[in-house]
């Protein structure tokens, strides 16, 4: 399939998705956030693709956020029910990100700020460079958002301080709070991530995505909750090979 304002292509496993209007900063028009929605889904039907990994085009930004341009012109175009339309499949293609069967990886290659803090808050993992920037800016121009899954990443009281005056987060600060897993530089960016999804591609998927879909349930039980959903999860649905299979490598070791 091919898109407009987003590059596709597969690696080693994993599907690398680009946010490619880098003459705006990868500004999040409709049309890229439609498309990279459409990118996901076809990346979560092939059973080539182990992990996805999202980036954006050029040295500057992951993306600044929302297309400010688009948003004015909508905001005097559109009637009320074409806006309640286009905000309802915003929130579809958030929690479609946040529950995508697969793990994603954000390769942040520059800025996030607004919506593009959100976005790459909603990924699995980050991986950082000495460009990459945050700024949860919804507050300055009377939004809310990232409250449901920023204080999952960095705890309450730091997510209350970033979503409260959406100040600069510099790289090193962020990898410090774990906002981004992995800090390098900016020419070993896409390497480390493409690394990092290739060894999760390399695992059972079943499993991979077990695990994915037990954790985001976990959110809110409690630890005997959790507990008992990881055991009925594996009983009823994860289908688990015969030790043969399962330990082929290790059974096929010659003694001595």
């Amino acid at each position: 399939m091919s898109y407009d304002q987003v590059l596709y292509e597969k690696q080693d496993g994993v599907a690398i998705i680009t946010l490619n209007r880098p003459e705006v900063l990868n500004a999040m028009s409709n049309q890229l956030t439609n498309e990279m929605d459409e990118a996901l889904t076809e990346a979560e039907g092939d059973d080539e693709v182990g992990a996805v990994v999202i980036t954006g085009s050029g040295n500057r930004a992951f993306t600044a956020g929302g297309d400010i341009h688009e948003q004015k012109r909508n905001a005097n175009e559109l009637s009320d029910e074409e806006k309640a339309i286009r905000g309802e499949a915003g929130a579809r293609h958030a929690w479609h990100l946040a529950t995508f069967s697969k793990p994603t990886i954000g390769a942040l290659n520059g800025l996030a700020y607004g919506g593009g803090a959100r976005l790459a808050a909603t990924v699995d993992m980050r991986v950082g460079c000495e460009r990459t920037s945050f700024r949860f800016l919804a507050v300055t121009y009377g939004r809310i958002n990232a409250t449901w899954n920023l204080p999952l990443i960095v705890g309450w009281p730091m997510a209350k301080e970033l979503l409260f005056t959406g100040r600069d987060v510099g790289a090193e600060e962020a990898y410090r709070l774990g906002l981004l897993n992995h800090l390098v530089p900016s020419a070993q960016l896409m390497d480390k991530s493409l690394e990092l999804g290739a060894m999760i591609a390399k695992n059972r998927a079943s499993s991979v995505q077990g695990i994915k879909h037990l954790m985001n349930e976990h959110v809110g039980a409690s630890l005997h909750e959790m507990q008992l959903q990881e055991r009925d999860y594996t009983g009823e649905k994860l289908k688990m090979p015969p030790p043969e299979e399962a330990f082929k490598d290790f059974l096929d070791r010659k003694p001595g």
